[in-house]
């Protein structure tokens, strides 16, 4: 039989899986020097070089993609085996990677976080915030979030939460040089703080009442890809922000901002939670969906 450390084949499939060292070293909870001396001796030991490095990039070679395609099923197999294991047991455990956009984290996943971990402390939670739409089986997810229109047919979708709404808001001296605009139109020429993409892309403004959808393109002076920034812009006066209702609810409450356009801004469905239909999900992520509709029991009226 052989001897080949499993946490070894678990390495080189991180590797082989992210083309990098850094970021398998990173999940992988090891130092790159570390991970990298574990990938030469695991290849003396099978005989056969399974990685091409280069001092910029690393990429499997025909033997380590055909050993990562019969690998990581297999691995899968077995984390699965064991969290069945300790979920038996009462108590699931081991990492839950989900992936997904700031609104929907910030907003909908955070408060959820804590209460969660305290009911199953053995579970580690981890969430990468990110705008891109990606493959979160290719980039080792359990689970994504998404909202309605960016979700794939293969995949599992459940409400992660209630519906969401943008509200138009400014601050009052904003107002009081510019006025209050009646209708979507009158916002052409005025200052406006909004969103920009890492691609550089800034979306239109897009408003709807009685069925008639009208798109304003936000002309700045000022554009962020961080809310927070563009909440503080807002809040000193720069000019009219377009974001979501519940990162400025208290701002609004309090009289910092003033919302505006109201009878344009409809609600939408919130975000859902995604995963691979394909196979069984992992305990952790069983355990999460288990909470969530607690969780969501909970927050109903």
């Amino acid at each position: 039989m052989d001897d080949t450390d499993l946490r070894d084949l678990q390495a080189f499939a991180a590797v082989a899986r992210h083309r990098s060292f850094r970021r398998a070293a990173l999940e992988q909870r090891v130092s790159v020097s570390s991970l990298s001396q574990r990938m030469r001796e695991l290849e003396e030991h099978l005989g056969v070089r399974l990685l091409n490095r280069t001092t910029r990039s690393v990429a499997p070679t025909e033997a380590g993609e055909q050993l990562l395609r019969r690998l990581e099923p297999a691995l899968g197999e077995v984390a699965g085996a064991l969290s069945d294991l300790r979920e038996r047991q009462g108590r699931p455990a081991g990492r839950l990677r989900i992936n997904a956009p700031a609104p929907a984290a910030d907003l909908v996943l955070a408060p959820m976080v804590t209460p969660f971990l305290t009911r199953f402390p053995e579970v580690e939670l981890e969430i990468t915030v990110d705008m891109a739409l990606i493959d979160i089986v290719a980039r080792g997810y359990d689970a994504g979030v998404r909202y309605e229109e960016h979700l794939a047919q293969d995949m599992i979708a459940v409400p992660l939460g209630p519906p969401q709404r943008y509200v138009l808001c400014a601050a009052p001296s904003v107002l009081e040089r510019f006025g209050v605009p009646e209708r979507p139109e009158d916002l052409l020429g005025k200052p406006t703080v909004s969103v920009v993409y890492a691609s550089g892309a800034h979306p239109p403004w897009e408003f709807e009442r009685d069925g008639r959808v009208v798109r304003v393109q936000p002309g700045g002076p000022f554009h962020a890809g961080h809310v927070g920034v563009q909440i503080r812009a807002a809040l000193d006066g720069l000019g009219f922000l377009l974001t979501f209702d519940g990162y400025v609810a208290d701002h609004i409450a309090c009289g910092r901002l003033v919302a505006v356009l109201e009878d344009w801004s409809q609600s939408f469905p919130g975000p859902f939670l995604y995963y691979p239909s394909r196979r069984q999900p992992p305990a952790a992520l069983r355990a999460f969906l288990d909470f969530l509709k607690d969780w969501r029991r909970q927050a109903a009226p």
